[in-house]
């Protein structure tokens, strides 16, 4: 028997859209910046969106969904857009419009994953500039090739951006953030002012760290004070504190281009190691430190670095003013403090005083009591004679000055752990009784 064909014509997608239910559809809007024309602006394409889809026969509106301000070369942070996606996965719409490939993602990669993933659902993105449907054959090819002009389109935005930022900097103007940066703001014309109460809390990080106190005690101060940080938070980390007292900008100078964008689709923040040109600008904007008392802070934090390397210790002391400051004569370990409170004594001993139960070490162990006694000693004697240090950098003219300051009060009488802690660089036990004391001005006293 002769086969019969009949061919039955496709019929036009509004036909179709007619003939069965109404269509949920949805409309993402974006604008990257507050400066786009009216006509593009974020709620003319908002107000839009919704008189189309309301006024559309087939079309029920199943929601406008917009992110403003938002980058489109990824969808991390456009929570509007990851909300729509949600949406179509859970069936809640069954089309998408949108003004443009560049207002749905300038990302290539992005584009396509959800376009296809939409797809596979049998929702279809309607892109009204470029006039394509995802859902059509030939959709997908043209739509391949426009993203990826549009993503080669962020990356000419990106560069240029990168210019112009590059161009004032060589021009010694600064692009600060001044949001989180604590002790300035920006006036009208951009430059940085100082804000006189959060210059207080600068001030007073640079005061406690030269007068002894450590990152960590200066951020466990300020958090229990309820001191707000540069974020406005009162949560404070020993990181928060060495990023202060290492920024130059609170001197007044600038150096820029600390960081830069290693890519411009994840807009991924790198540290500048030389790959991209610095500008160092003195005198930039007006200092709530003197450069004096800033160069000294520097050379406290290379100082302790230092220190730390030449005796193997992890961390600077803060927990007491002998840790990781008292050390063996004979080998050259740090000492540690063991305690027995049911003996009210406390002790420092070699760390290489024994190594699996034999002994290495001989060197005595030293009563607490017996160290801060020689430290009341060592410290009255300065009183009678101290060392004119050689006060060439200012650091050591600080210390020196510091000193100066201390001795005009009366002798000790009594051990003072704030004391010892700004004025003690080092211990060394030589033997039973016999001490060496290291002060931070250069004085050296044997008890």
């Amino acid at each position: 028997m002769e086969r019969k064909v009949t061919v039955i014509p496709a019929k036009p997608r509004e036909e179709i859209h007619k003939a069965s239910k109404r269509l949920r559809v949805a409309a993402y809007c974006r604008v990257s910046t507050d400066q786009e024309d009216q006509l593009h602006s974020f709620d003319a394409q908002v107000n839009y969106y919704t008189d189309y889809i309301n006024g559309h026969e087939g079309y029920e509106l199943a929601g406008i969904y917009a992110d403003e301000g938002i980058s489109g070369t990824n969808t991390k942070k456009r929570e509007d857009f990851k909300r729509m996606i949600r949406d179509c996965e859970d069936g809640k719409i069954d089309l998408v419009i949108t003004k443009s490939i560049s207002r749905f993602a300038r990302n290539t990669q992005d584009c396509l994953s959800y376009s296809r993933a939409l797809k596979q659902k049998g929702i279809g993105i309607i892109f009204e500039k470029e006039n394509i449907n995802t859902l059509d054959a030939s959709g997908e090819l043209l739509f391949t090739i426009l993203s990826s002009l549009a993503q080669d389109e962020s990356r000419n935005i990106s560069e240029n951006c990168k210019w112009g930022i590059r161009s004032k900097f060589r021009e010694g103007k600064l692009h600060i953030d001044a949001t989180t940066f604590l002790g300035y703001d920006k006036d009208e014309d951009g430059k940085l002012i100082i804000n006189e109460e959060q210059a207080k809390v600068v001030k007073r990080i640079y005061h406690d760290f030269l007068w002894g106190r450590n990152p960590q005690q200066i951020a466990s101060d300020l958090e229990e004070e309820g001191v707000k940080n540069g974020r406005g938070n009162t949560k404070w980390y020993p990181s928060n504190i060495i990023g202060i007292l290492k920024n130059e900008k609170h001197k007044g100078d600038a150096l820029l281009q600390k960081t830069y964008t290693a890519d411009f689709l994840t807009k991924r923040q790198v540290k500048n190691k030389g790959e991209i040109t610095q500008f160092y600008v003195e005198d930039s904007h007006e200092g709530i430190i003197d450069k004096e008392t800033w160069q000294a802070v520097q050379e406290e934090l290379e100082r302790r670095e230092a220190f730390m390397a030449e005796h193997g210790l992890k961390k600077y002391s803060y927990n007491s003013p002998f840790s990781n400051r008292v050390f063996c004569g004979k080998c050259g370990s740090p000492y540690n403090r063991h305690s027995w409170s049911t003996r009210n004594k406390v002790q420092w001993q070699c760390t290489n005083h024994r190594h699996d139960g034999v002994m290495t070490c001989d060197n005595h162990h030293v009563f607490e009591s017996v160290l801060e006694e020689a430290f009341v000693k060592a410290f009255n004697s300065l009183y009678h004679g101290r060392e004119k240090g050689k006060d060439r950098t200012p650091l050591e003219r600080l210390r020196h000055k510091q000193m100066q300051e201390l001795l005009r009060e009366p002798p000790l009488k009594c051990f003072v752990p704030e004391l010892a802690q700004l004025v003690l660089e080092k211990v060394i036990v030589l033997g039973e009784g016999s001490f060496e004391f290291h002060f931070l001005d250069g004085s050296v006293r044997k008890m």
